[in-house]
């Protein structure tokens, strides 16, 4: 499926004005032909790809999750060693910190995100591709191949996991979030990881075939949130 923004530069440029205004203003600061005029194009453009306000900011939430899915296959099918608990995990917090509208849905920031907090479309993004997704995945995917102790219930490991990794996603976008580690979040999680699963004991051949099941639920989430954006 192609996005509007692949095939038109007008698009592409409608696209960054309205996320320039929506991280600069928040969602209800600015209106369509805000967003046209900074693109400087005429309001009536802005319709041809979006027919409403909402379907256009969806489109950021929903590239904002592309963005994460892509950067993150492109780094495992670079090096699947990032496949086991103690690298991931850390990596997709950075990925997904690093998307400023990912970071607002994580904080639950009303102000910037308006009615994209709760909208739909929103928490289906979510539901599909956030941390509890992520976790029901990768977590048996970590454990059949010797990533993670597969001698606890999965459904409690599976908890503990999430509320770790939660509660530093949280730490790390929010400033007044509780106290803060000694040294980098990231490094301090990876170390949380590996006492939480117990000793990564895959071997290579492990390892590759851990790396190419987390492709798969990443390219598979790609085709999800094309389908809610599209």
């Amino acid at each position: 499926m192609d996005l509007p923004e692949q095939q038109s530069a007008k698009a592409a440029r409608l696209l960054a004005s309205a996320g320039e205004l929506l991280l600069t203003r928040g969602a209800r600061g600015f209106t369509v032909a805000d967003v046209a005029k900074r693109a400087r194009v005429g309001k009536g453009t802005v319709y041809l790809y979006w027919p409403t306000k909402e379907d256009l900011l969806i489109g950021l939430v929903g590239r904002g999750f592309l963005g994460l899915l892509d950067d993150l296959i492109e780094r495992l099918t670079h090096d699947p060693g990032l496949a086991r608990p103690s690298r991931f995990c850390p990596m997709m917090l950075e990925v997904a910190t690093s998307q400023p509208l990912l970071a607002a849905l994580q904080r639950h920031d009303d102000d910037l995100l308006g009615v994209l907090a709760d909208h739909p479309r929103s928490v289906a993004l979510h539901d599909a591709l956030g941390p509890s997704a992520v976790i029901g995945t990768v977590l048996p995917i970590w454990r059949r191949h010797a990533l993670a102790r597969d001698d606890w219930d999965l459904a409690d490991q599976g908890f503990a996991l999430h509320g770790l990794i939660t509660g530093v996603a949280m730490a790390v976008v929010r400033s007044d979030a509780g106290p803060r580690p000694s040294g980098d979040p990231l490094r301090v999680l990876a170390d949380a990881v590996n006492a939480l699963l117990g000793p990564e004991r895959a071997d290579r051949t492990q390892i590759g075939s851990a790396a190419t099941e987390v492709i798969e639920f990443l390219r598979d989430g790609r085709a999800t949130a094309l389908r809610l954006i599209g």
